[in-house]
């Protein structure tokens, strides 16, 4: 009689346990599978998302996802736009530095893509960044007292403050 007893409190336990985890991921914009290229390809919270699961398996996108807030991933991930801005700065400081004295640049461009700046709009983020130059990096600058300059400069110009959508 005890183990029945027992049996009955776990499978009800058990059952609490789905039916709770089953609502709190109908709140979200993605099955059971998570985030990633598959929640886009198999939406429907079925048994398809053994097939989401596999793909996000196989192509690895679910990291990404969560990471830069796309795929069905929400913007409150493991890791924040503005931190992957400083981040990128950090590892390219010296030659990000050398490109926004220029003007020009693949590192330069990358940033400008990172605060969200459209493709029209990058030459005047360089050319924006060039002018601004000696108040972006100064002797006591750290990757995030660039990343705040840069971000207020782009606020303060008519054109880049329209095109650049992560500032």
């Amino acid at each position: 009689m005890g183990k029945r007893i027992t049996s009955i409190l776990f499978l009800s336990a058990a059952f609490v346990a789905v039916t709770m985890t089953s609502t709190s991921v109908e709140a979200k914009k993605y099955g059971m599978a998570g985030c990633g290229l598959g929640s886009l390809v198999f939406s429907t919270n079925d048994i398809t998302q053994i097939f989401a699961a596999t793909t996000n398996g196989i192509y690895g996108n679910q990291t990404f996802g969560i990471t830069s807030g796309t795929s069905n991933c929400t913007a409150d991930g493991v890791v924040k736009q503005d931190k992957v801005q400083e981040l990128f700065i950090t590892m390219n400081y010296d030659s990000l530095g050398q490109e926004m004295a220029s003007g020009k640049g693949e590192k330069l461009e990358s940033l400008g893509n990172l605060l969200g700046c459209s493709s029209d709009s990058l030459s005047r983020f360089g050319q924006v960044t060039k002018e601004n130059y000696a108040k972006l990096l100064t002797s006591d600058s750290t990757p995030a007292s660039v990343l705040s300059a840069v971000k207020s400069e782009v606020k303060s110009d008519k054109i880049l403050a329209k095109s650049c959508s992560q500032i």
